[in-house]
């Protein structure tokens, strides 16, 4: 695998204006994407996955806003540009996203061959007769036939208008494609030809990706590093078998996150749970704000937010038990 980082986040923050305050929802993360590889975000509702991803497009849903940070795509910081420069050069060109729910992308009144047509030549001017081969094009790489084209979004099961939606956030031919839980509406035979599609076209067009979704089963299929969320903050990160493999996670987050998923060839007598609920973003508790629901928690982590560090190669870990300052 190329190991260049195509994507680096550097002290993100994105919030909410509400009449009570600001909504921390994302609150200073740092990570990054290699070429070629497949991110997945994990984590409860709530806990920053979305807003992330679609503060990387630099289009927070209102009244969302980037207070601070760097996004750094393929060597440059996005967050300065203007919002003009942003939708010429680098949405849907260098980077785009498959949104939860294709029917809210999909314009009822348009045809599919229309609506792909209106976004390809906004960004591309050229004939209809070139547009419409590159929409084939990529309508046939996603499985659909020629015909689709002629469609109205209604006339399409759930499975074919999400695969007009991937085939529509590939034609630009983005290197990275954020993906908000593109399955979660589908039944397991189509979800699992979603995975299988994606997987394909990751290295038949040498794609990166961010794979957001609550499904950890999901996750462990198609991702190469995990990032596991919890209150806007990253708890952990690390490759497909140091969470999943046998020496299993360090963060106590996603322990029981784990804990409470069911596995197919082991017998659990009754699932974990975690305890409470998330804390409040408009007034975060202080230190680490996991404490409030951690069964391992120390006298540190109710005043000090602990450092995401590098545990091992690959492993990072926010987590007073895990640094090297430990008690």
């Amino acid at each position: 695998m190329d190991k260049r980082k195509i994507l680096e986040v550097k002290n993100l923050k994105v919030f909410y204006k509400t009449s009570m305050g600001d909504v921390r929802a994302v609150d200073n993360i740092d990570f990054f994407l290699r070429s070629g590889e497949t991110l997945g975000l994990v984590g409860e509702s709530g806990c920053g996955k979305t807003t992330t991803g679609t503060a990387l497009l630099k289009m927070p849903s209102p009244p969302g806003y980037i207070a601070g940070g760097k996004i750094i795509l393929d060597g440059e910081d996005i967050i300065p540009i203007s919002e003009t420069e942003i939708r010429k050069r680098i949405r849907w060109e260098k980077i785009s996203m498959v949104f939860q729910g294709a029917m809210n992308c999909l314009t009822p009144v348009y045809t599919i061959g229309k609506l792909m047509m209106e976004t390809l030549q906004t960004h591309r001017p050229m004939d209809k007769e070139k547009a419409k081969k590159i929409i084939v094009k990529y309508l046939n790489y996603v499985g659909l036939p020629d015909h689709i084209m002629s469609r109205y979004p209604h006339e399409l099961s759930g499975g074919m208008k999400q695969r007009v939606v991937i085939a529509t956030s590939l034609f630009l031919e983005p290197k990275v494609v954020i993906c908000d839980e593109p399955t979660t509406a589908l039944d397991v035979v189509v979800q699992a030809q979603i995975i299988n599609l994606l997987k394909e076209l990751k290295e038949k067009l040498n794609l990166s990706f961010i794979f957001i979704t609550h499904d950890l089963a999901t996750e462990a299929e198609v991702s190469d590093r995990i990032q596991v969320m919890y209150a806007g903050k990253i708890a952990e990160i690390g490759t497909n078998q140091q969470i999943y493999g046998e020496q299993g996670p360090m963060h106590p987050y996603t322990k029981r996150l784990l804990a409470a998923t069911p596995r197919l060839h082991e017998e659990v007598e009754e699932l974990a749970f975690i305890p409470g609920t998330p804390p409040d973003l408009i007034d975060p508790p202080r230190g680490c704000r996991f404490h409030l629901r951690c069964n391992e928690v120390m006298e540190k982590c109710k005043t000090e937010v602990p450092p995401l560090e590098l545990v091992e190669e690959d492993h990072y870990v926010a987590c007073w038990r895990c640094t090297k300052n430990a008690e």
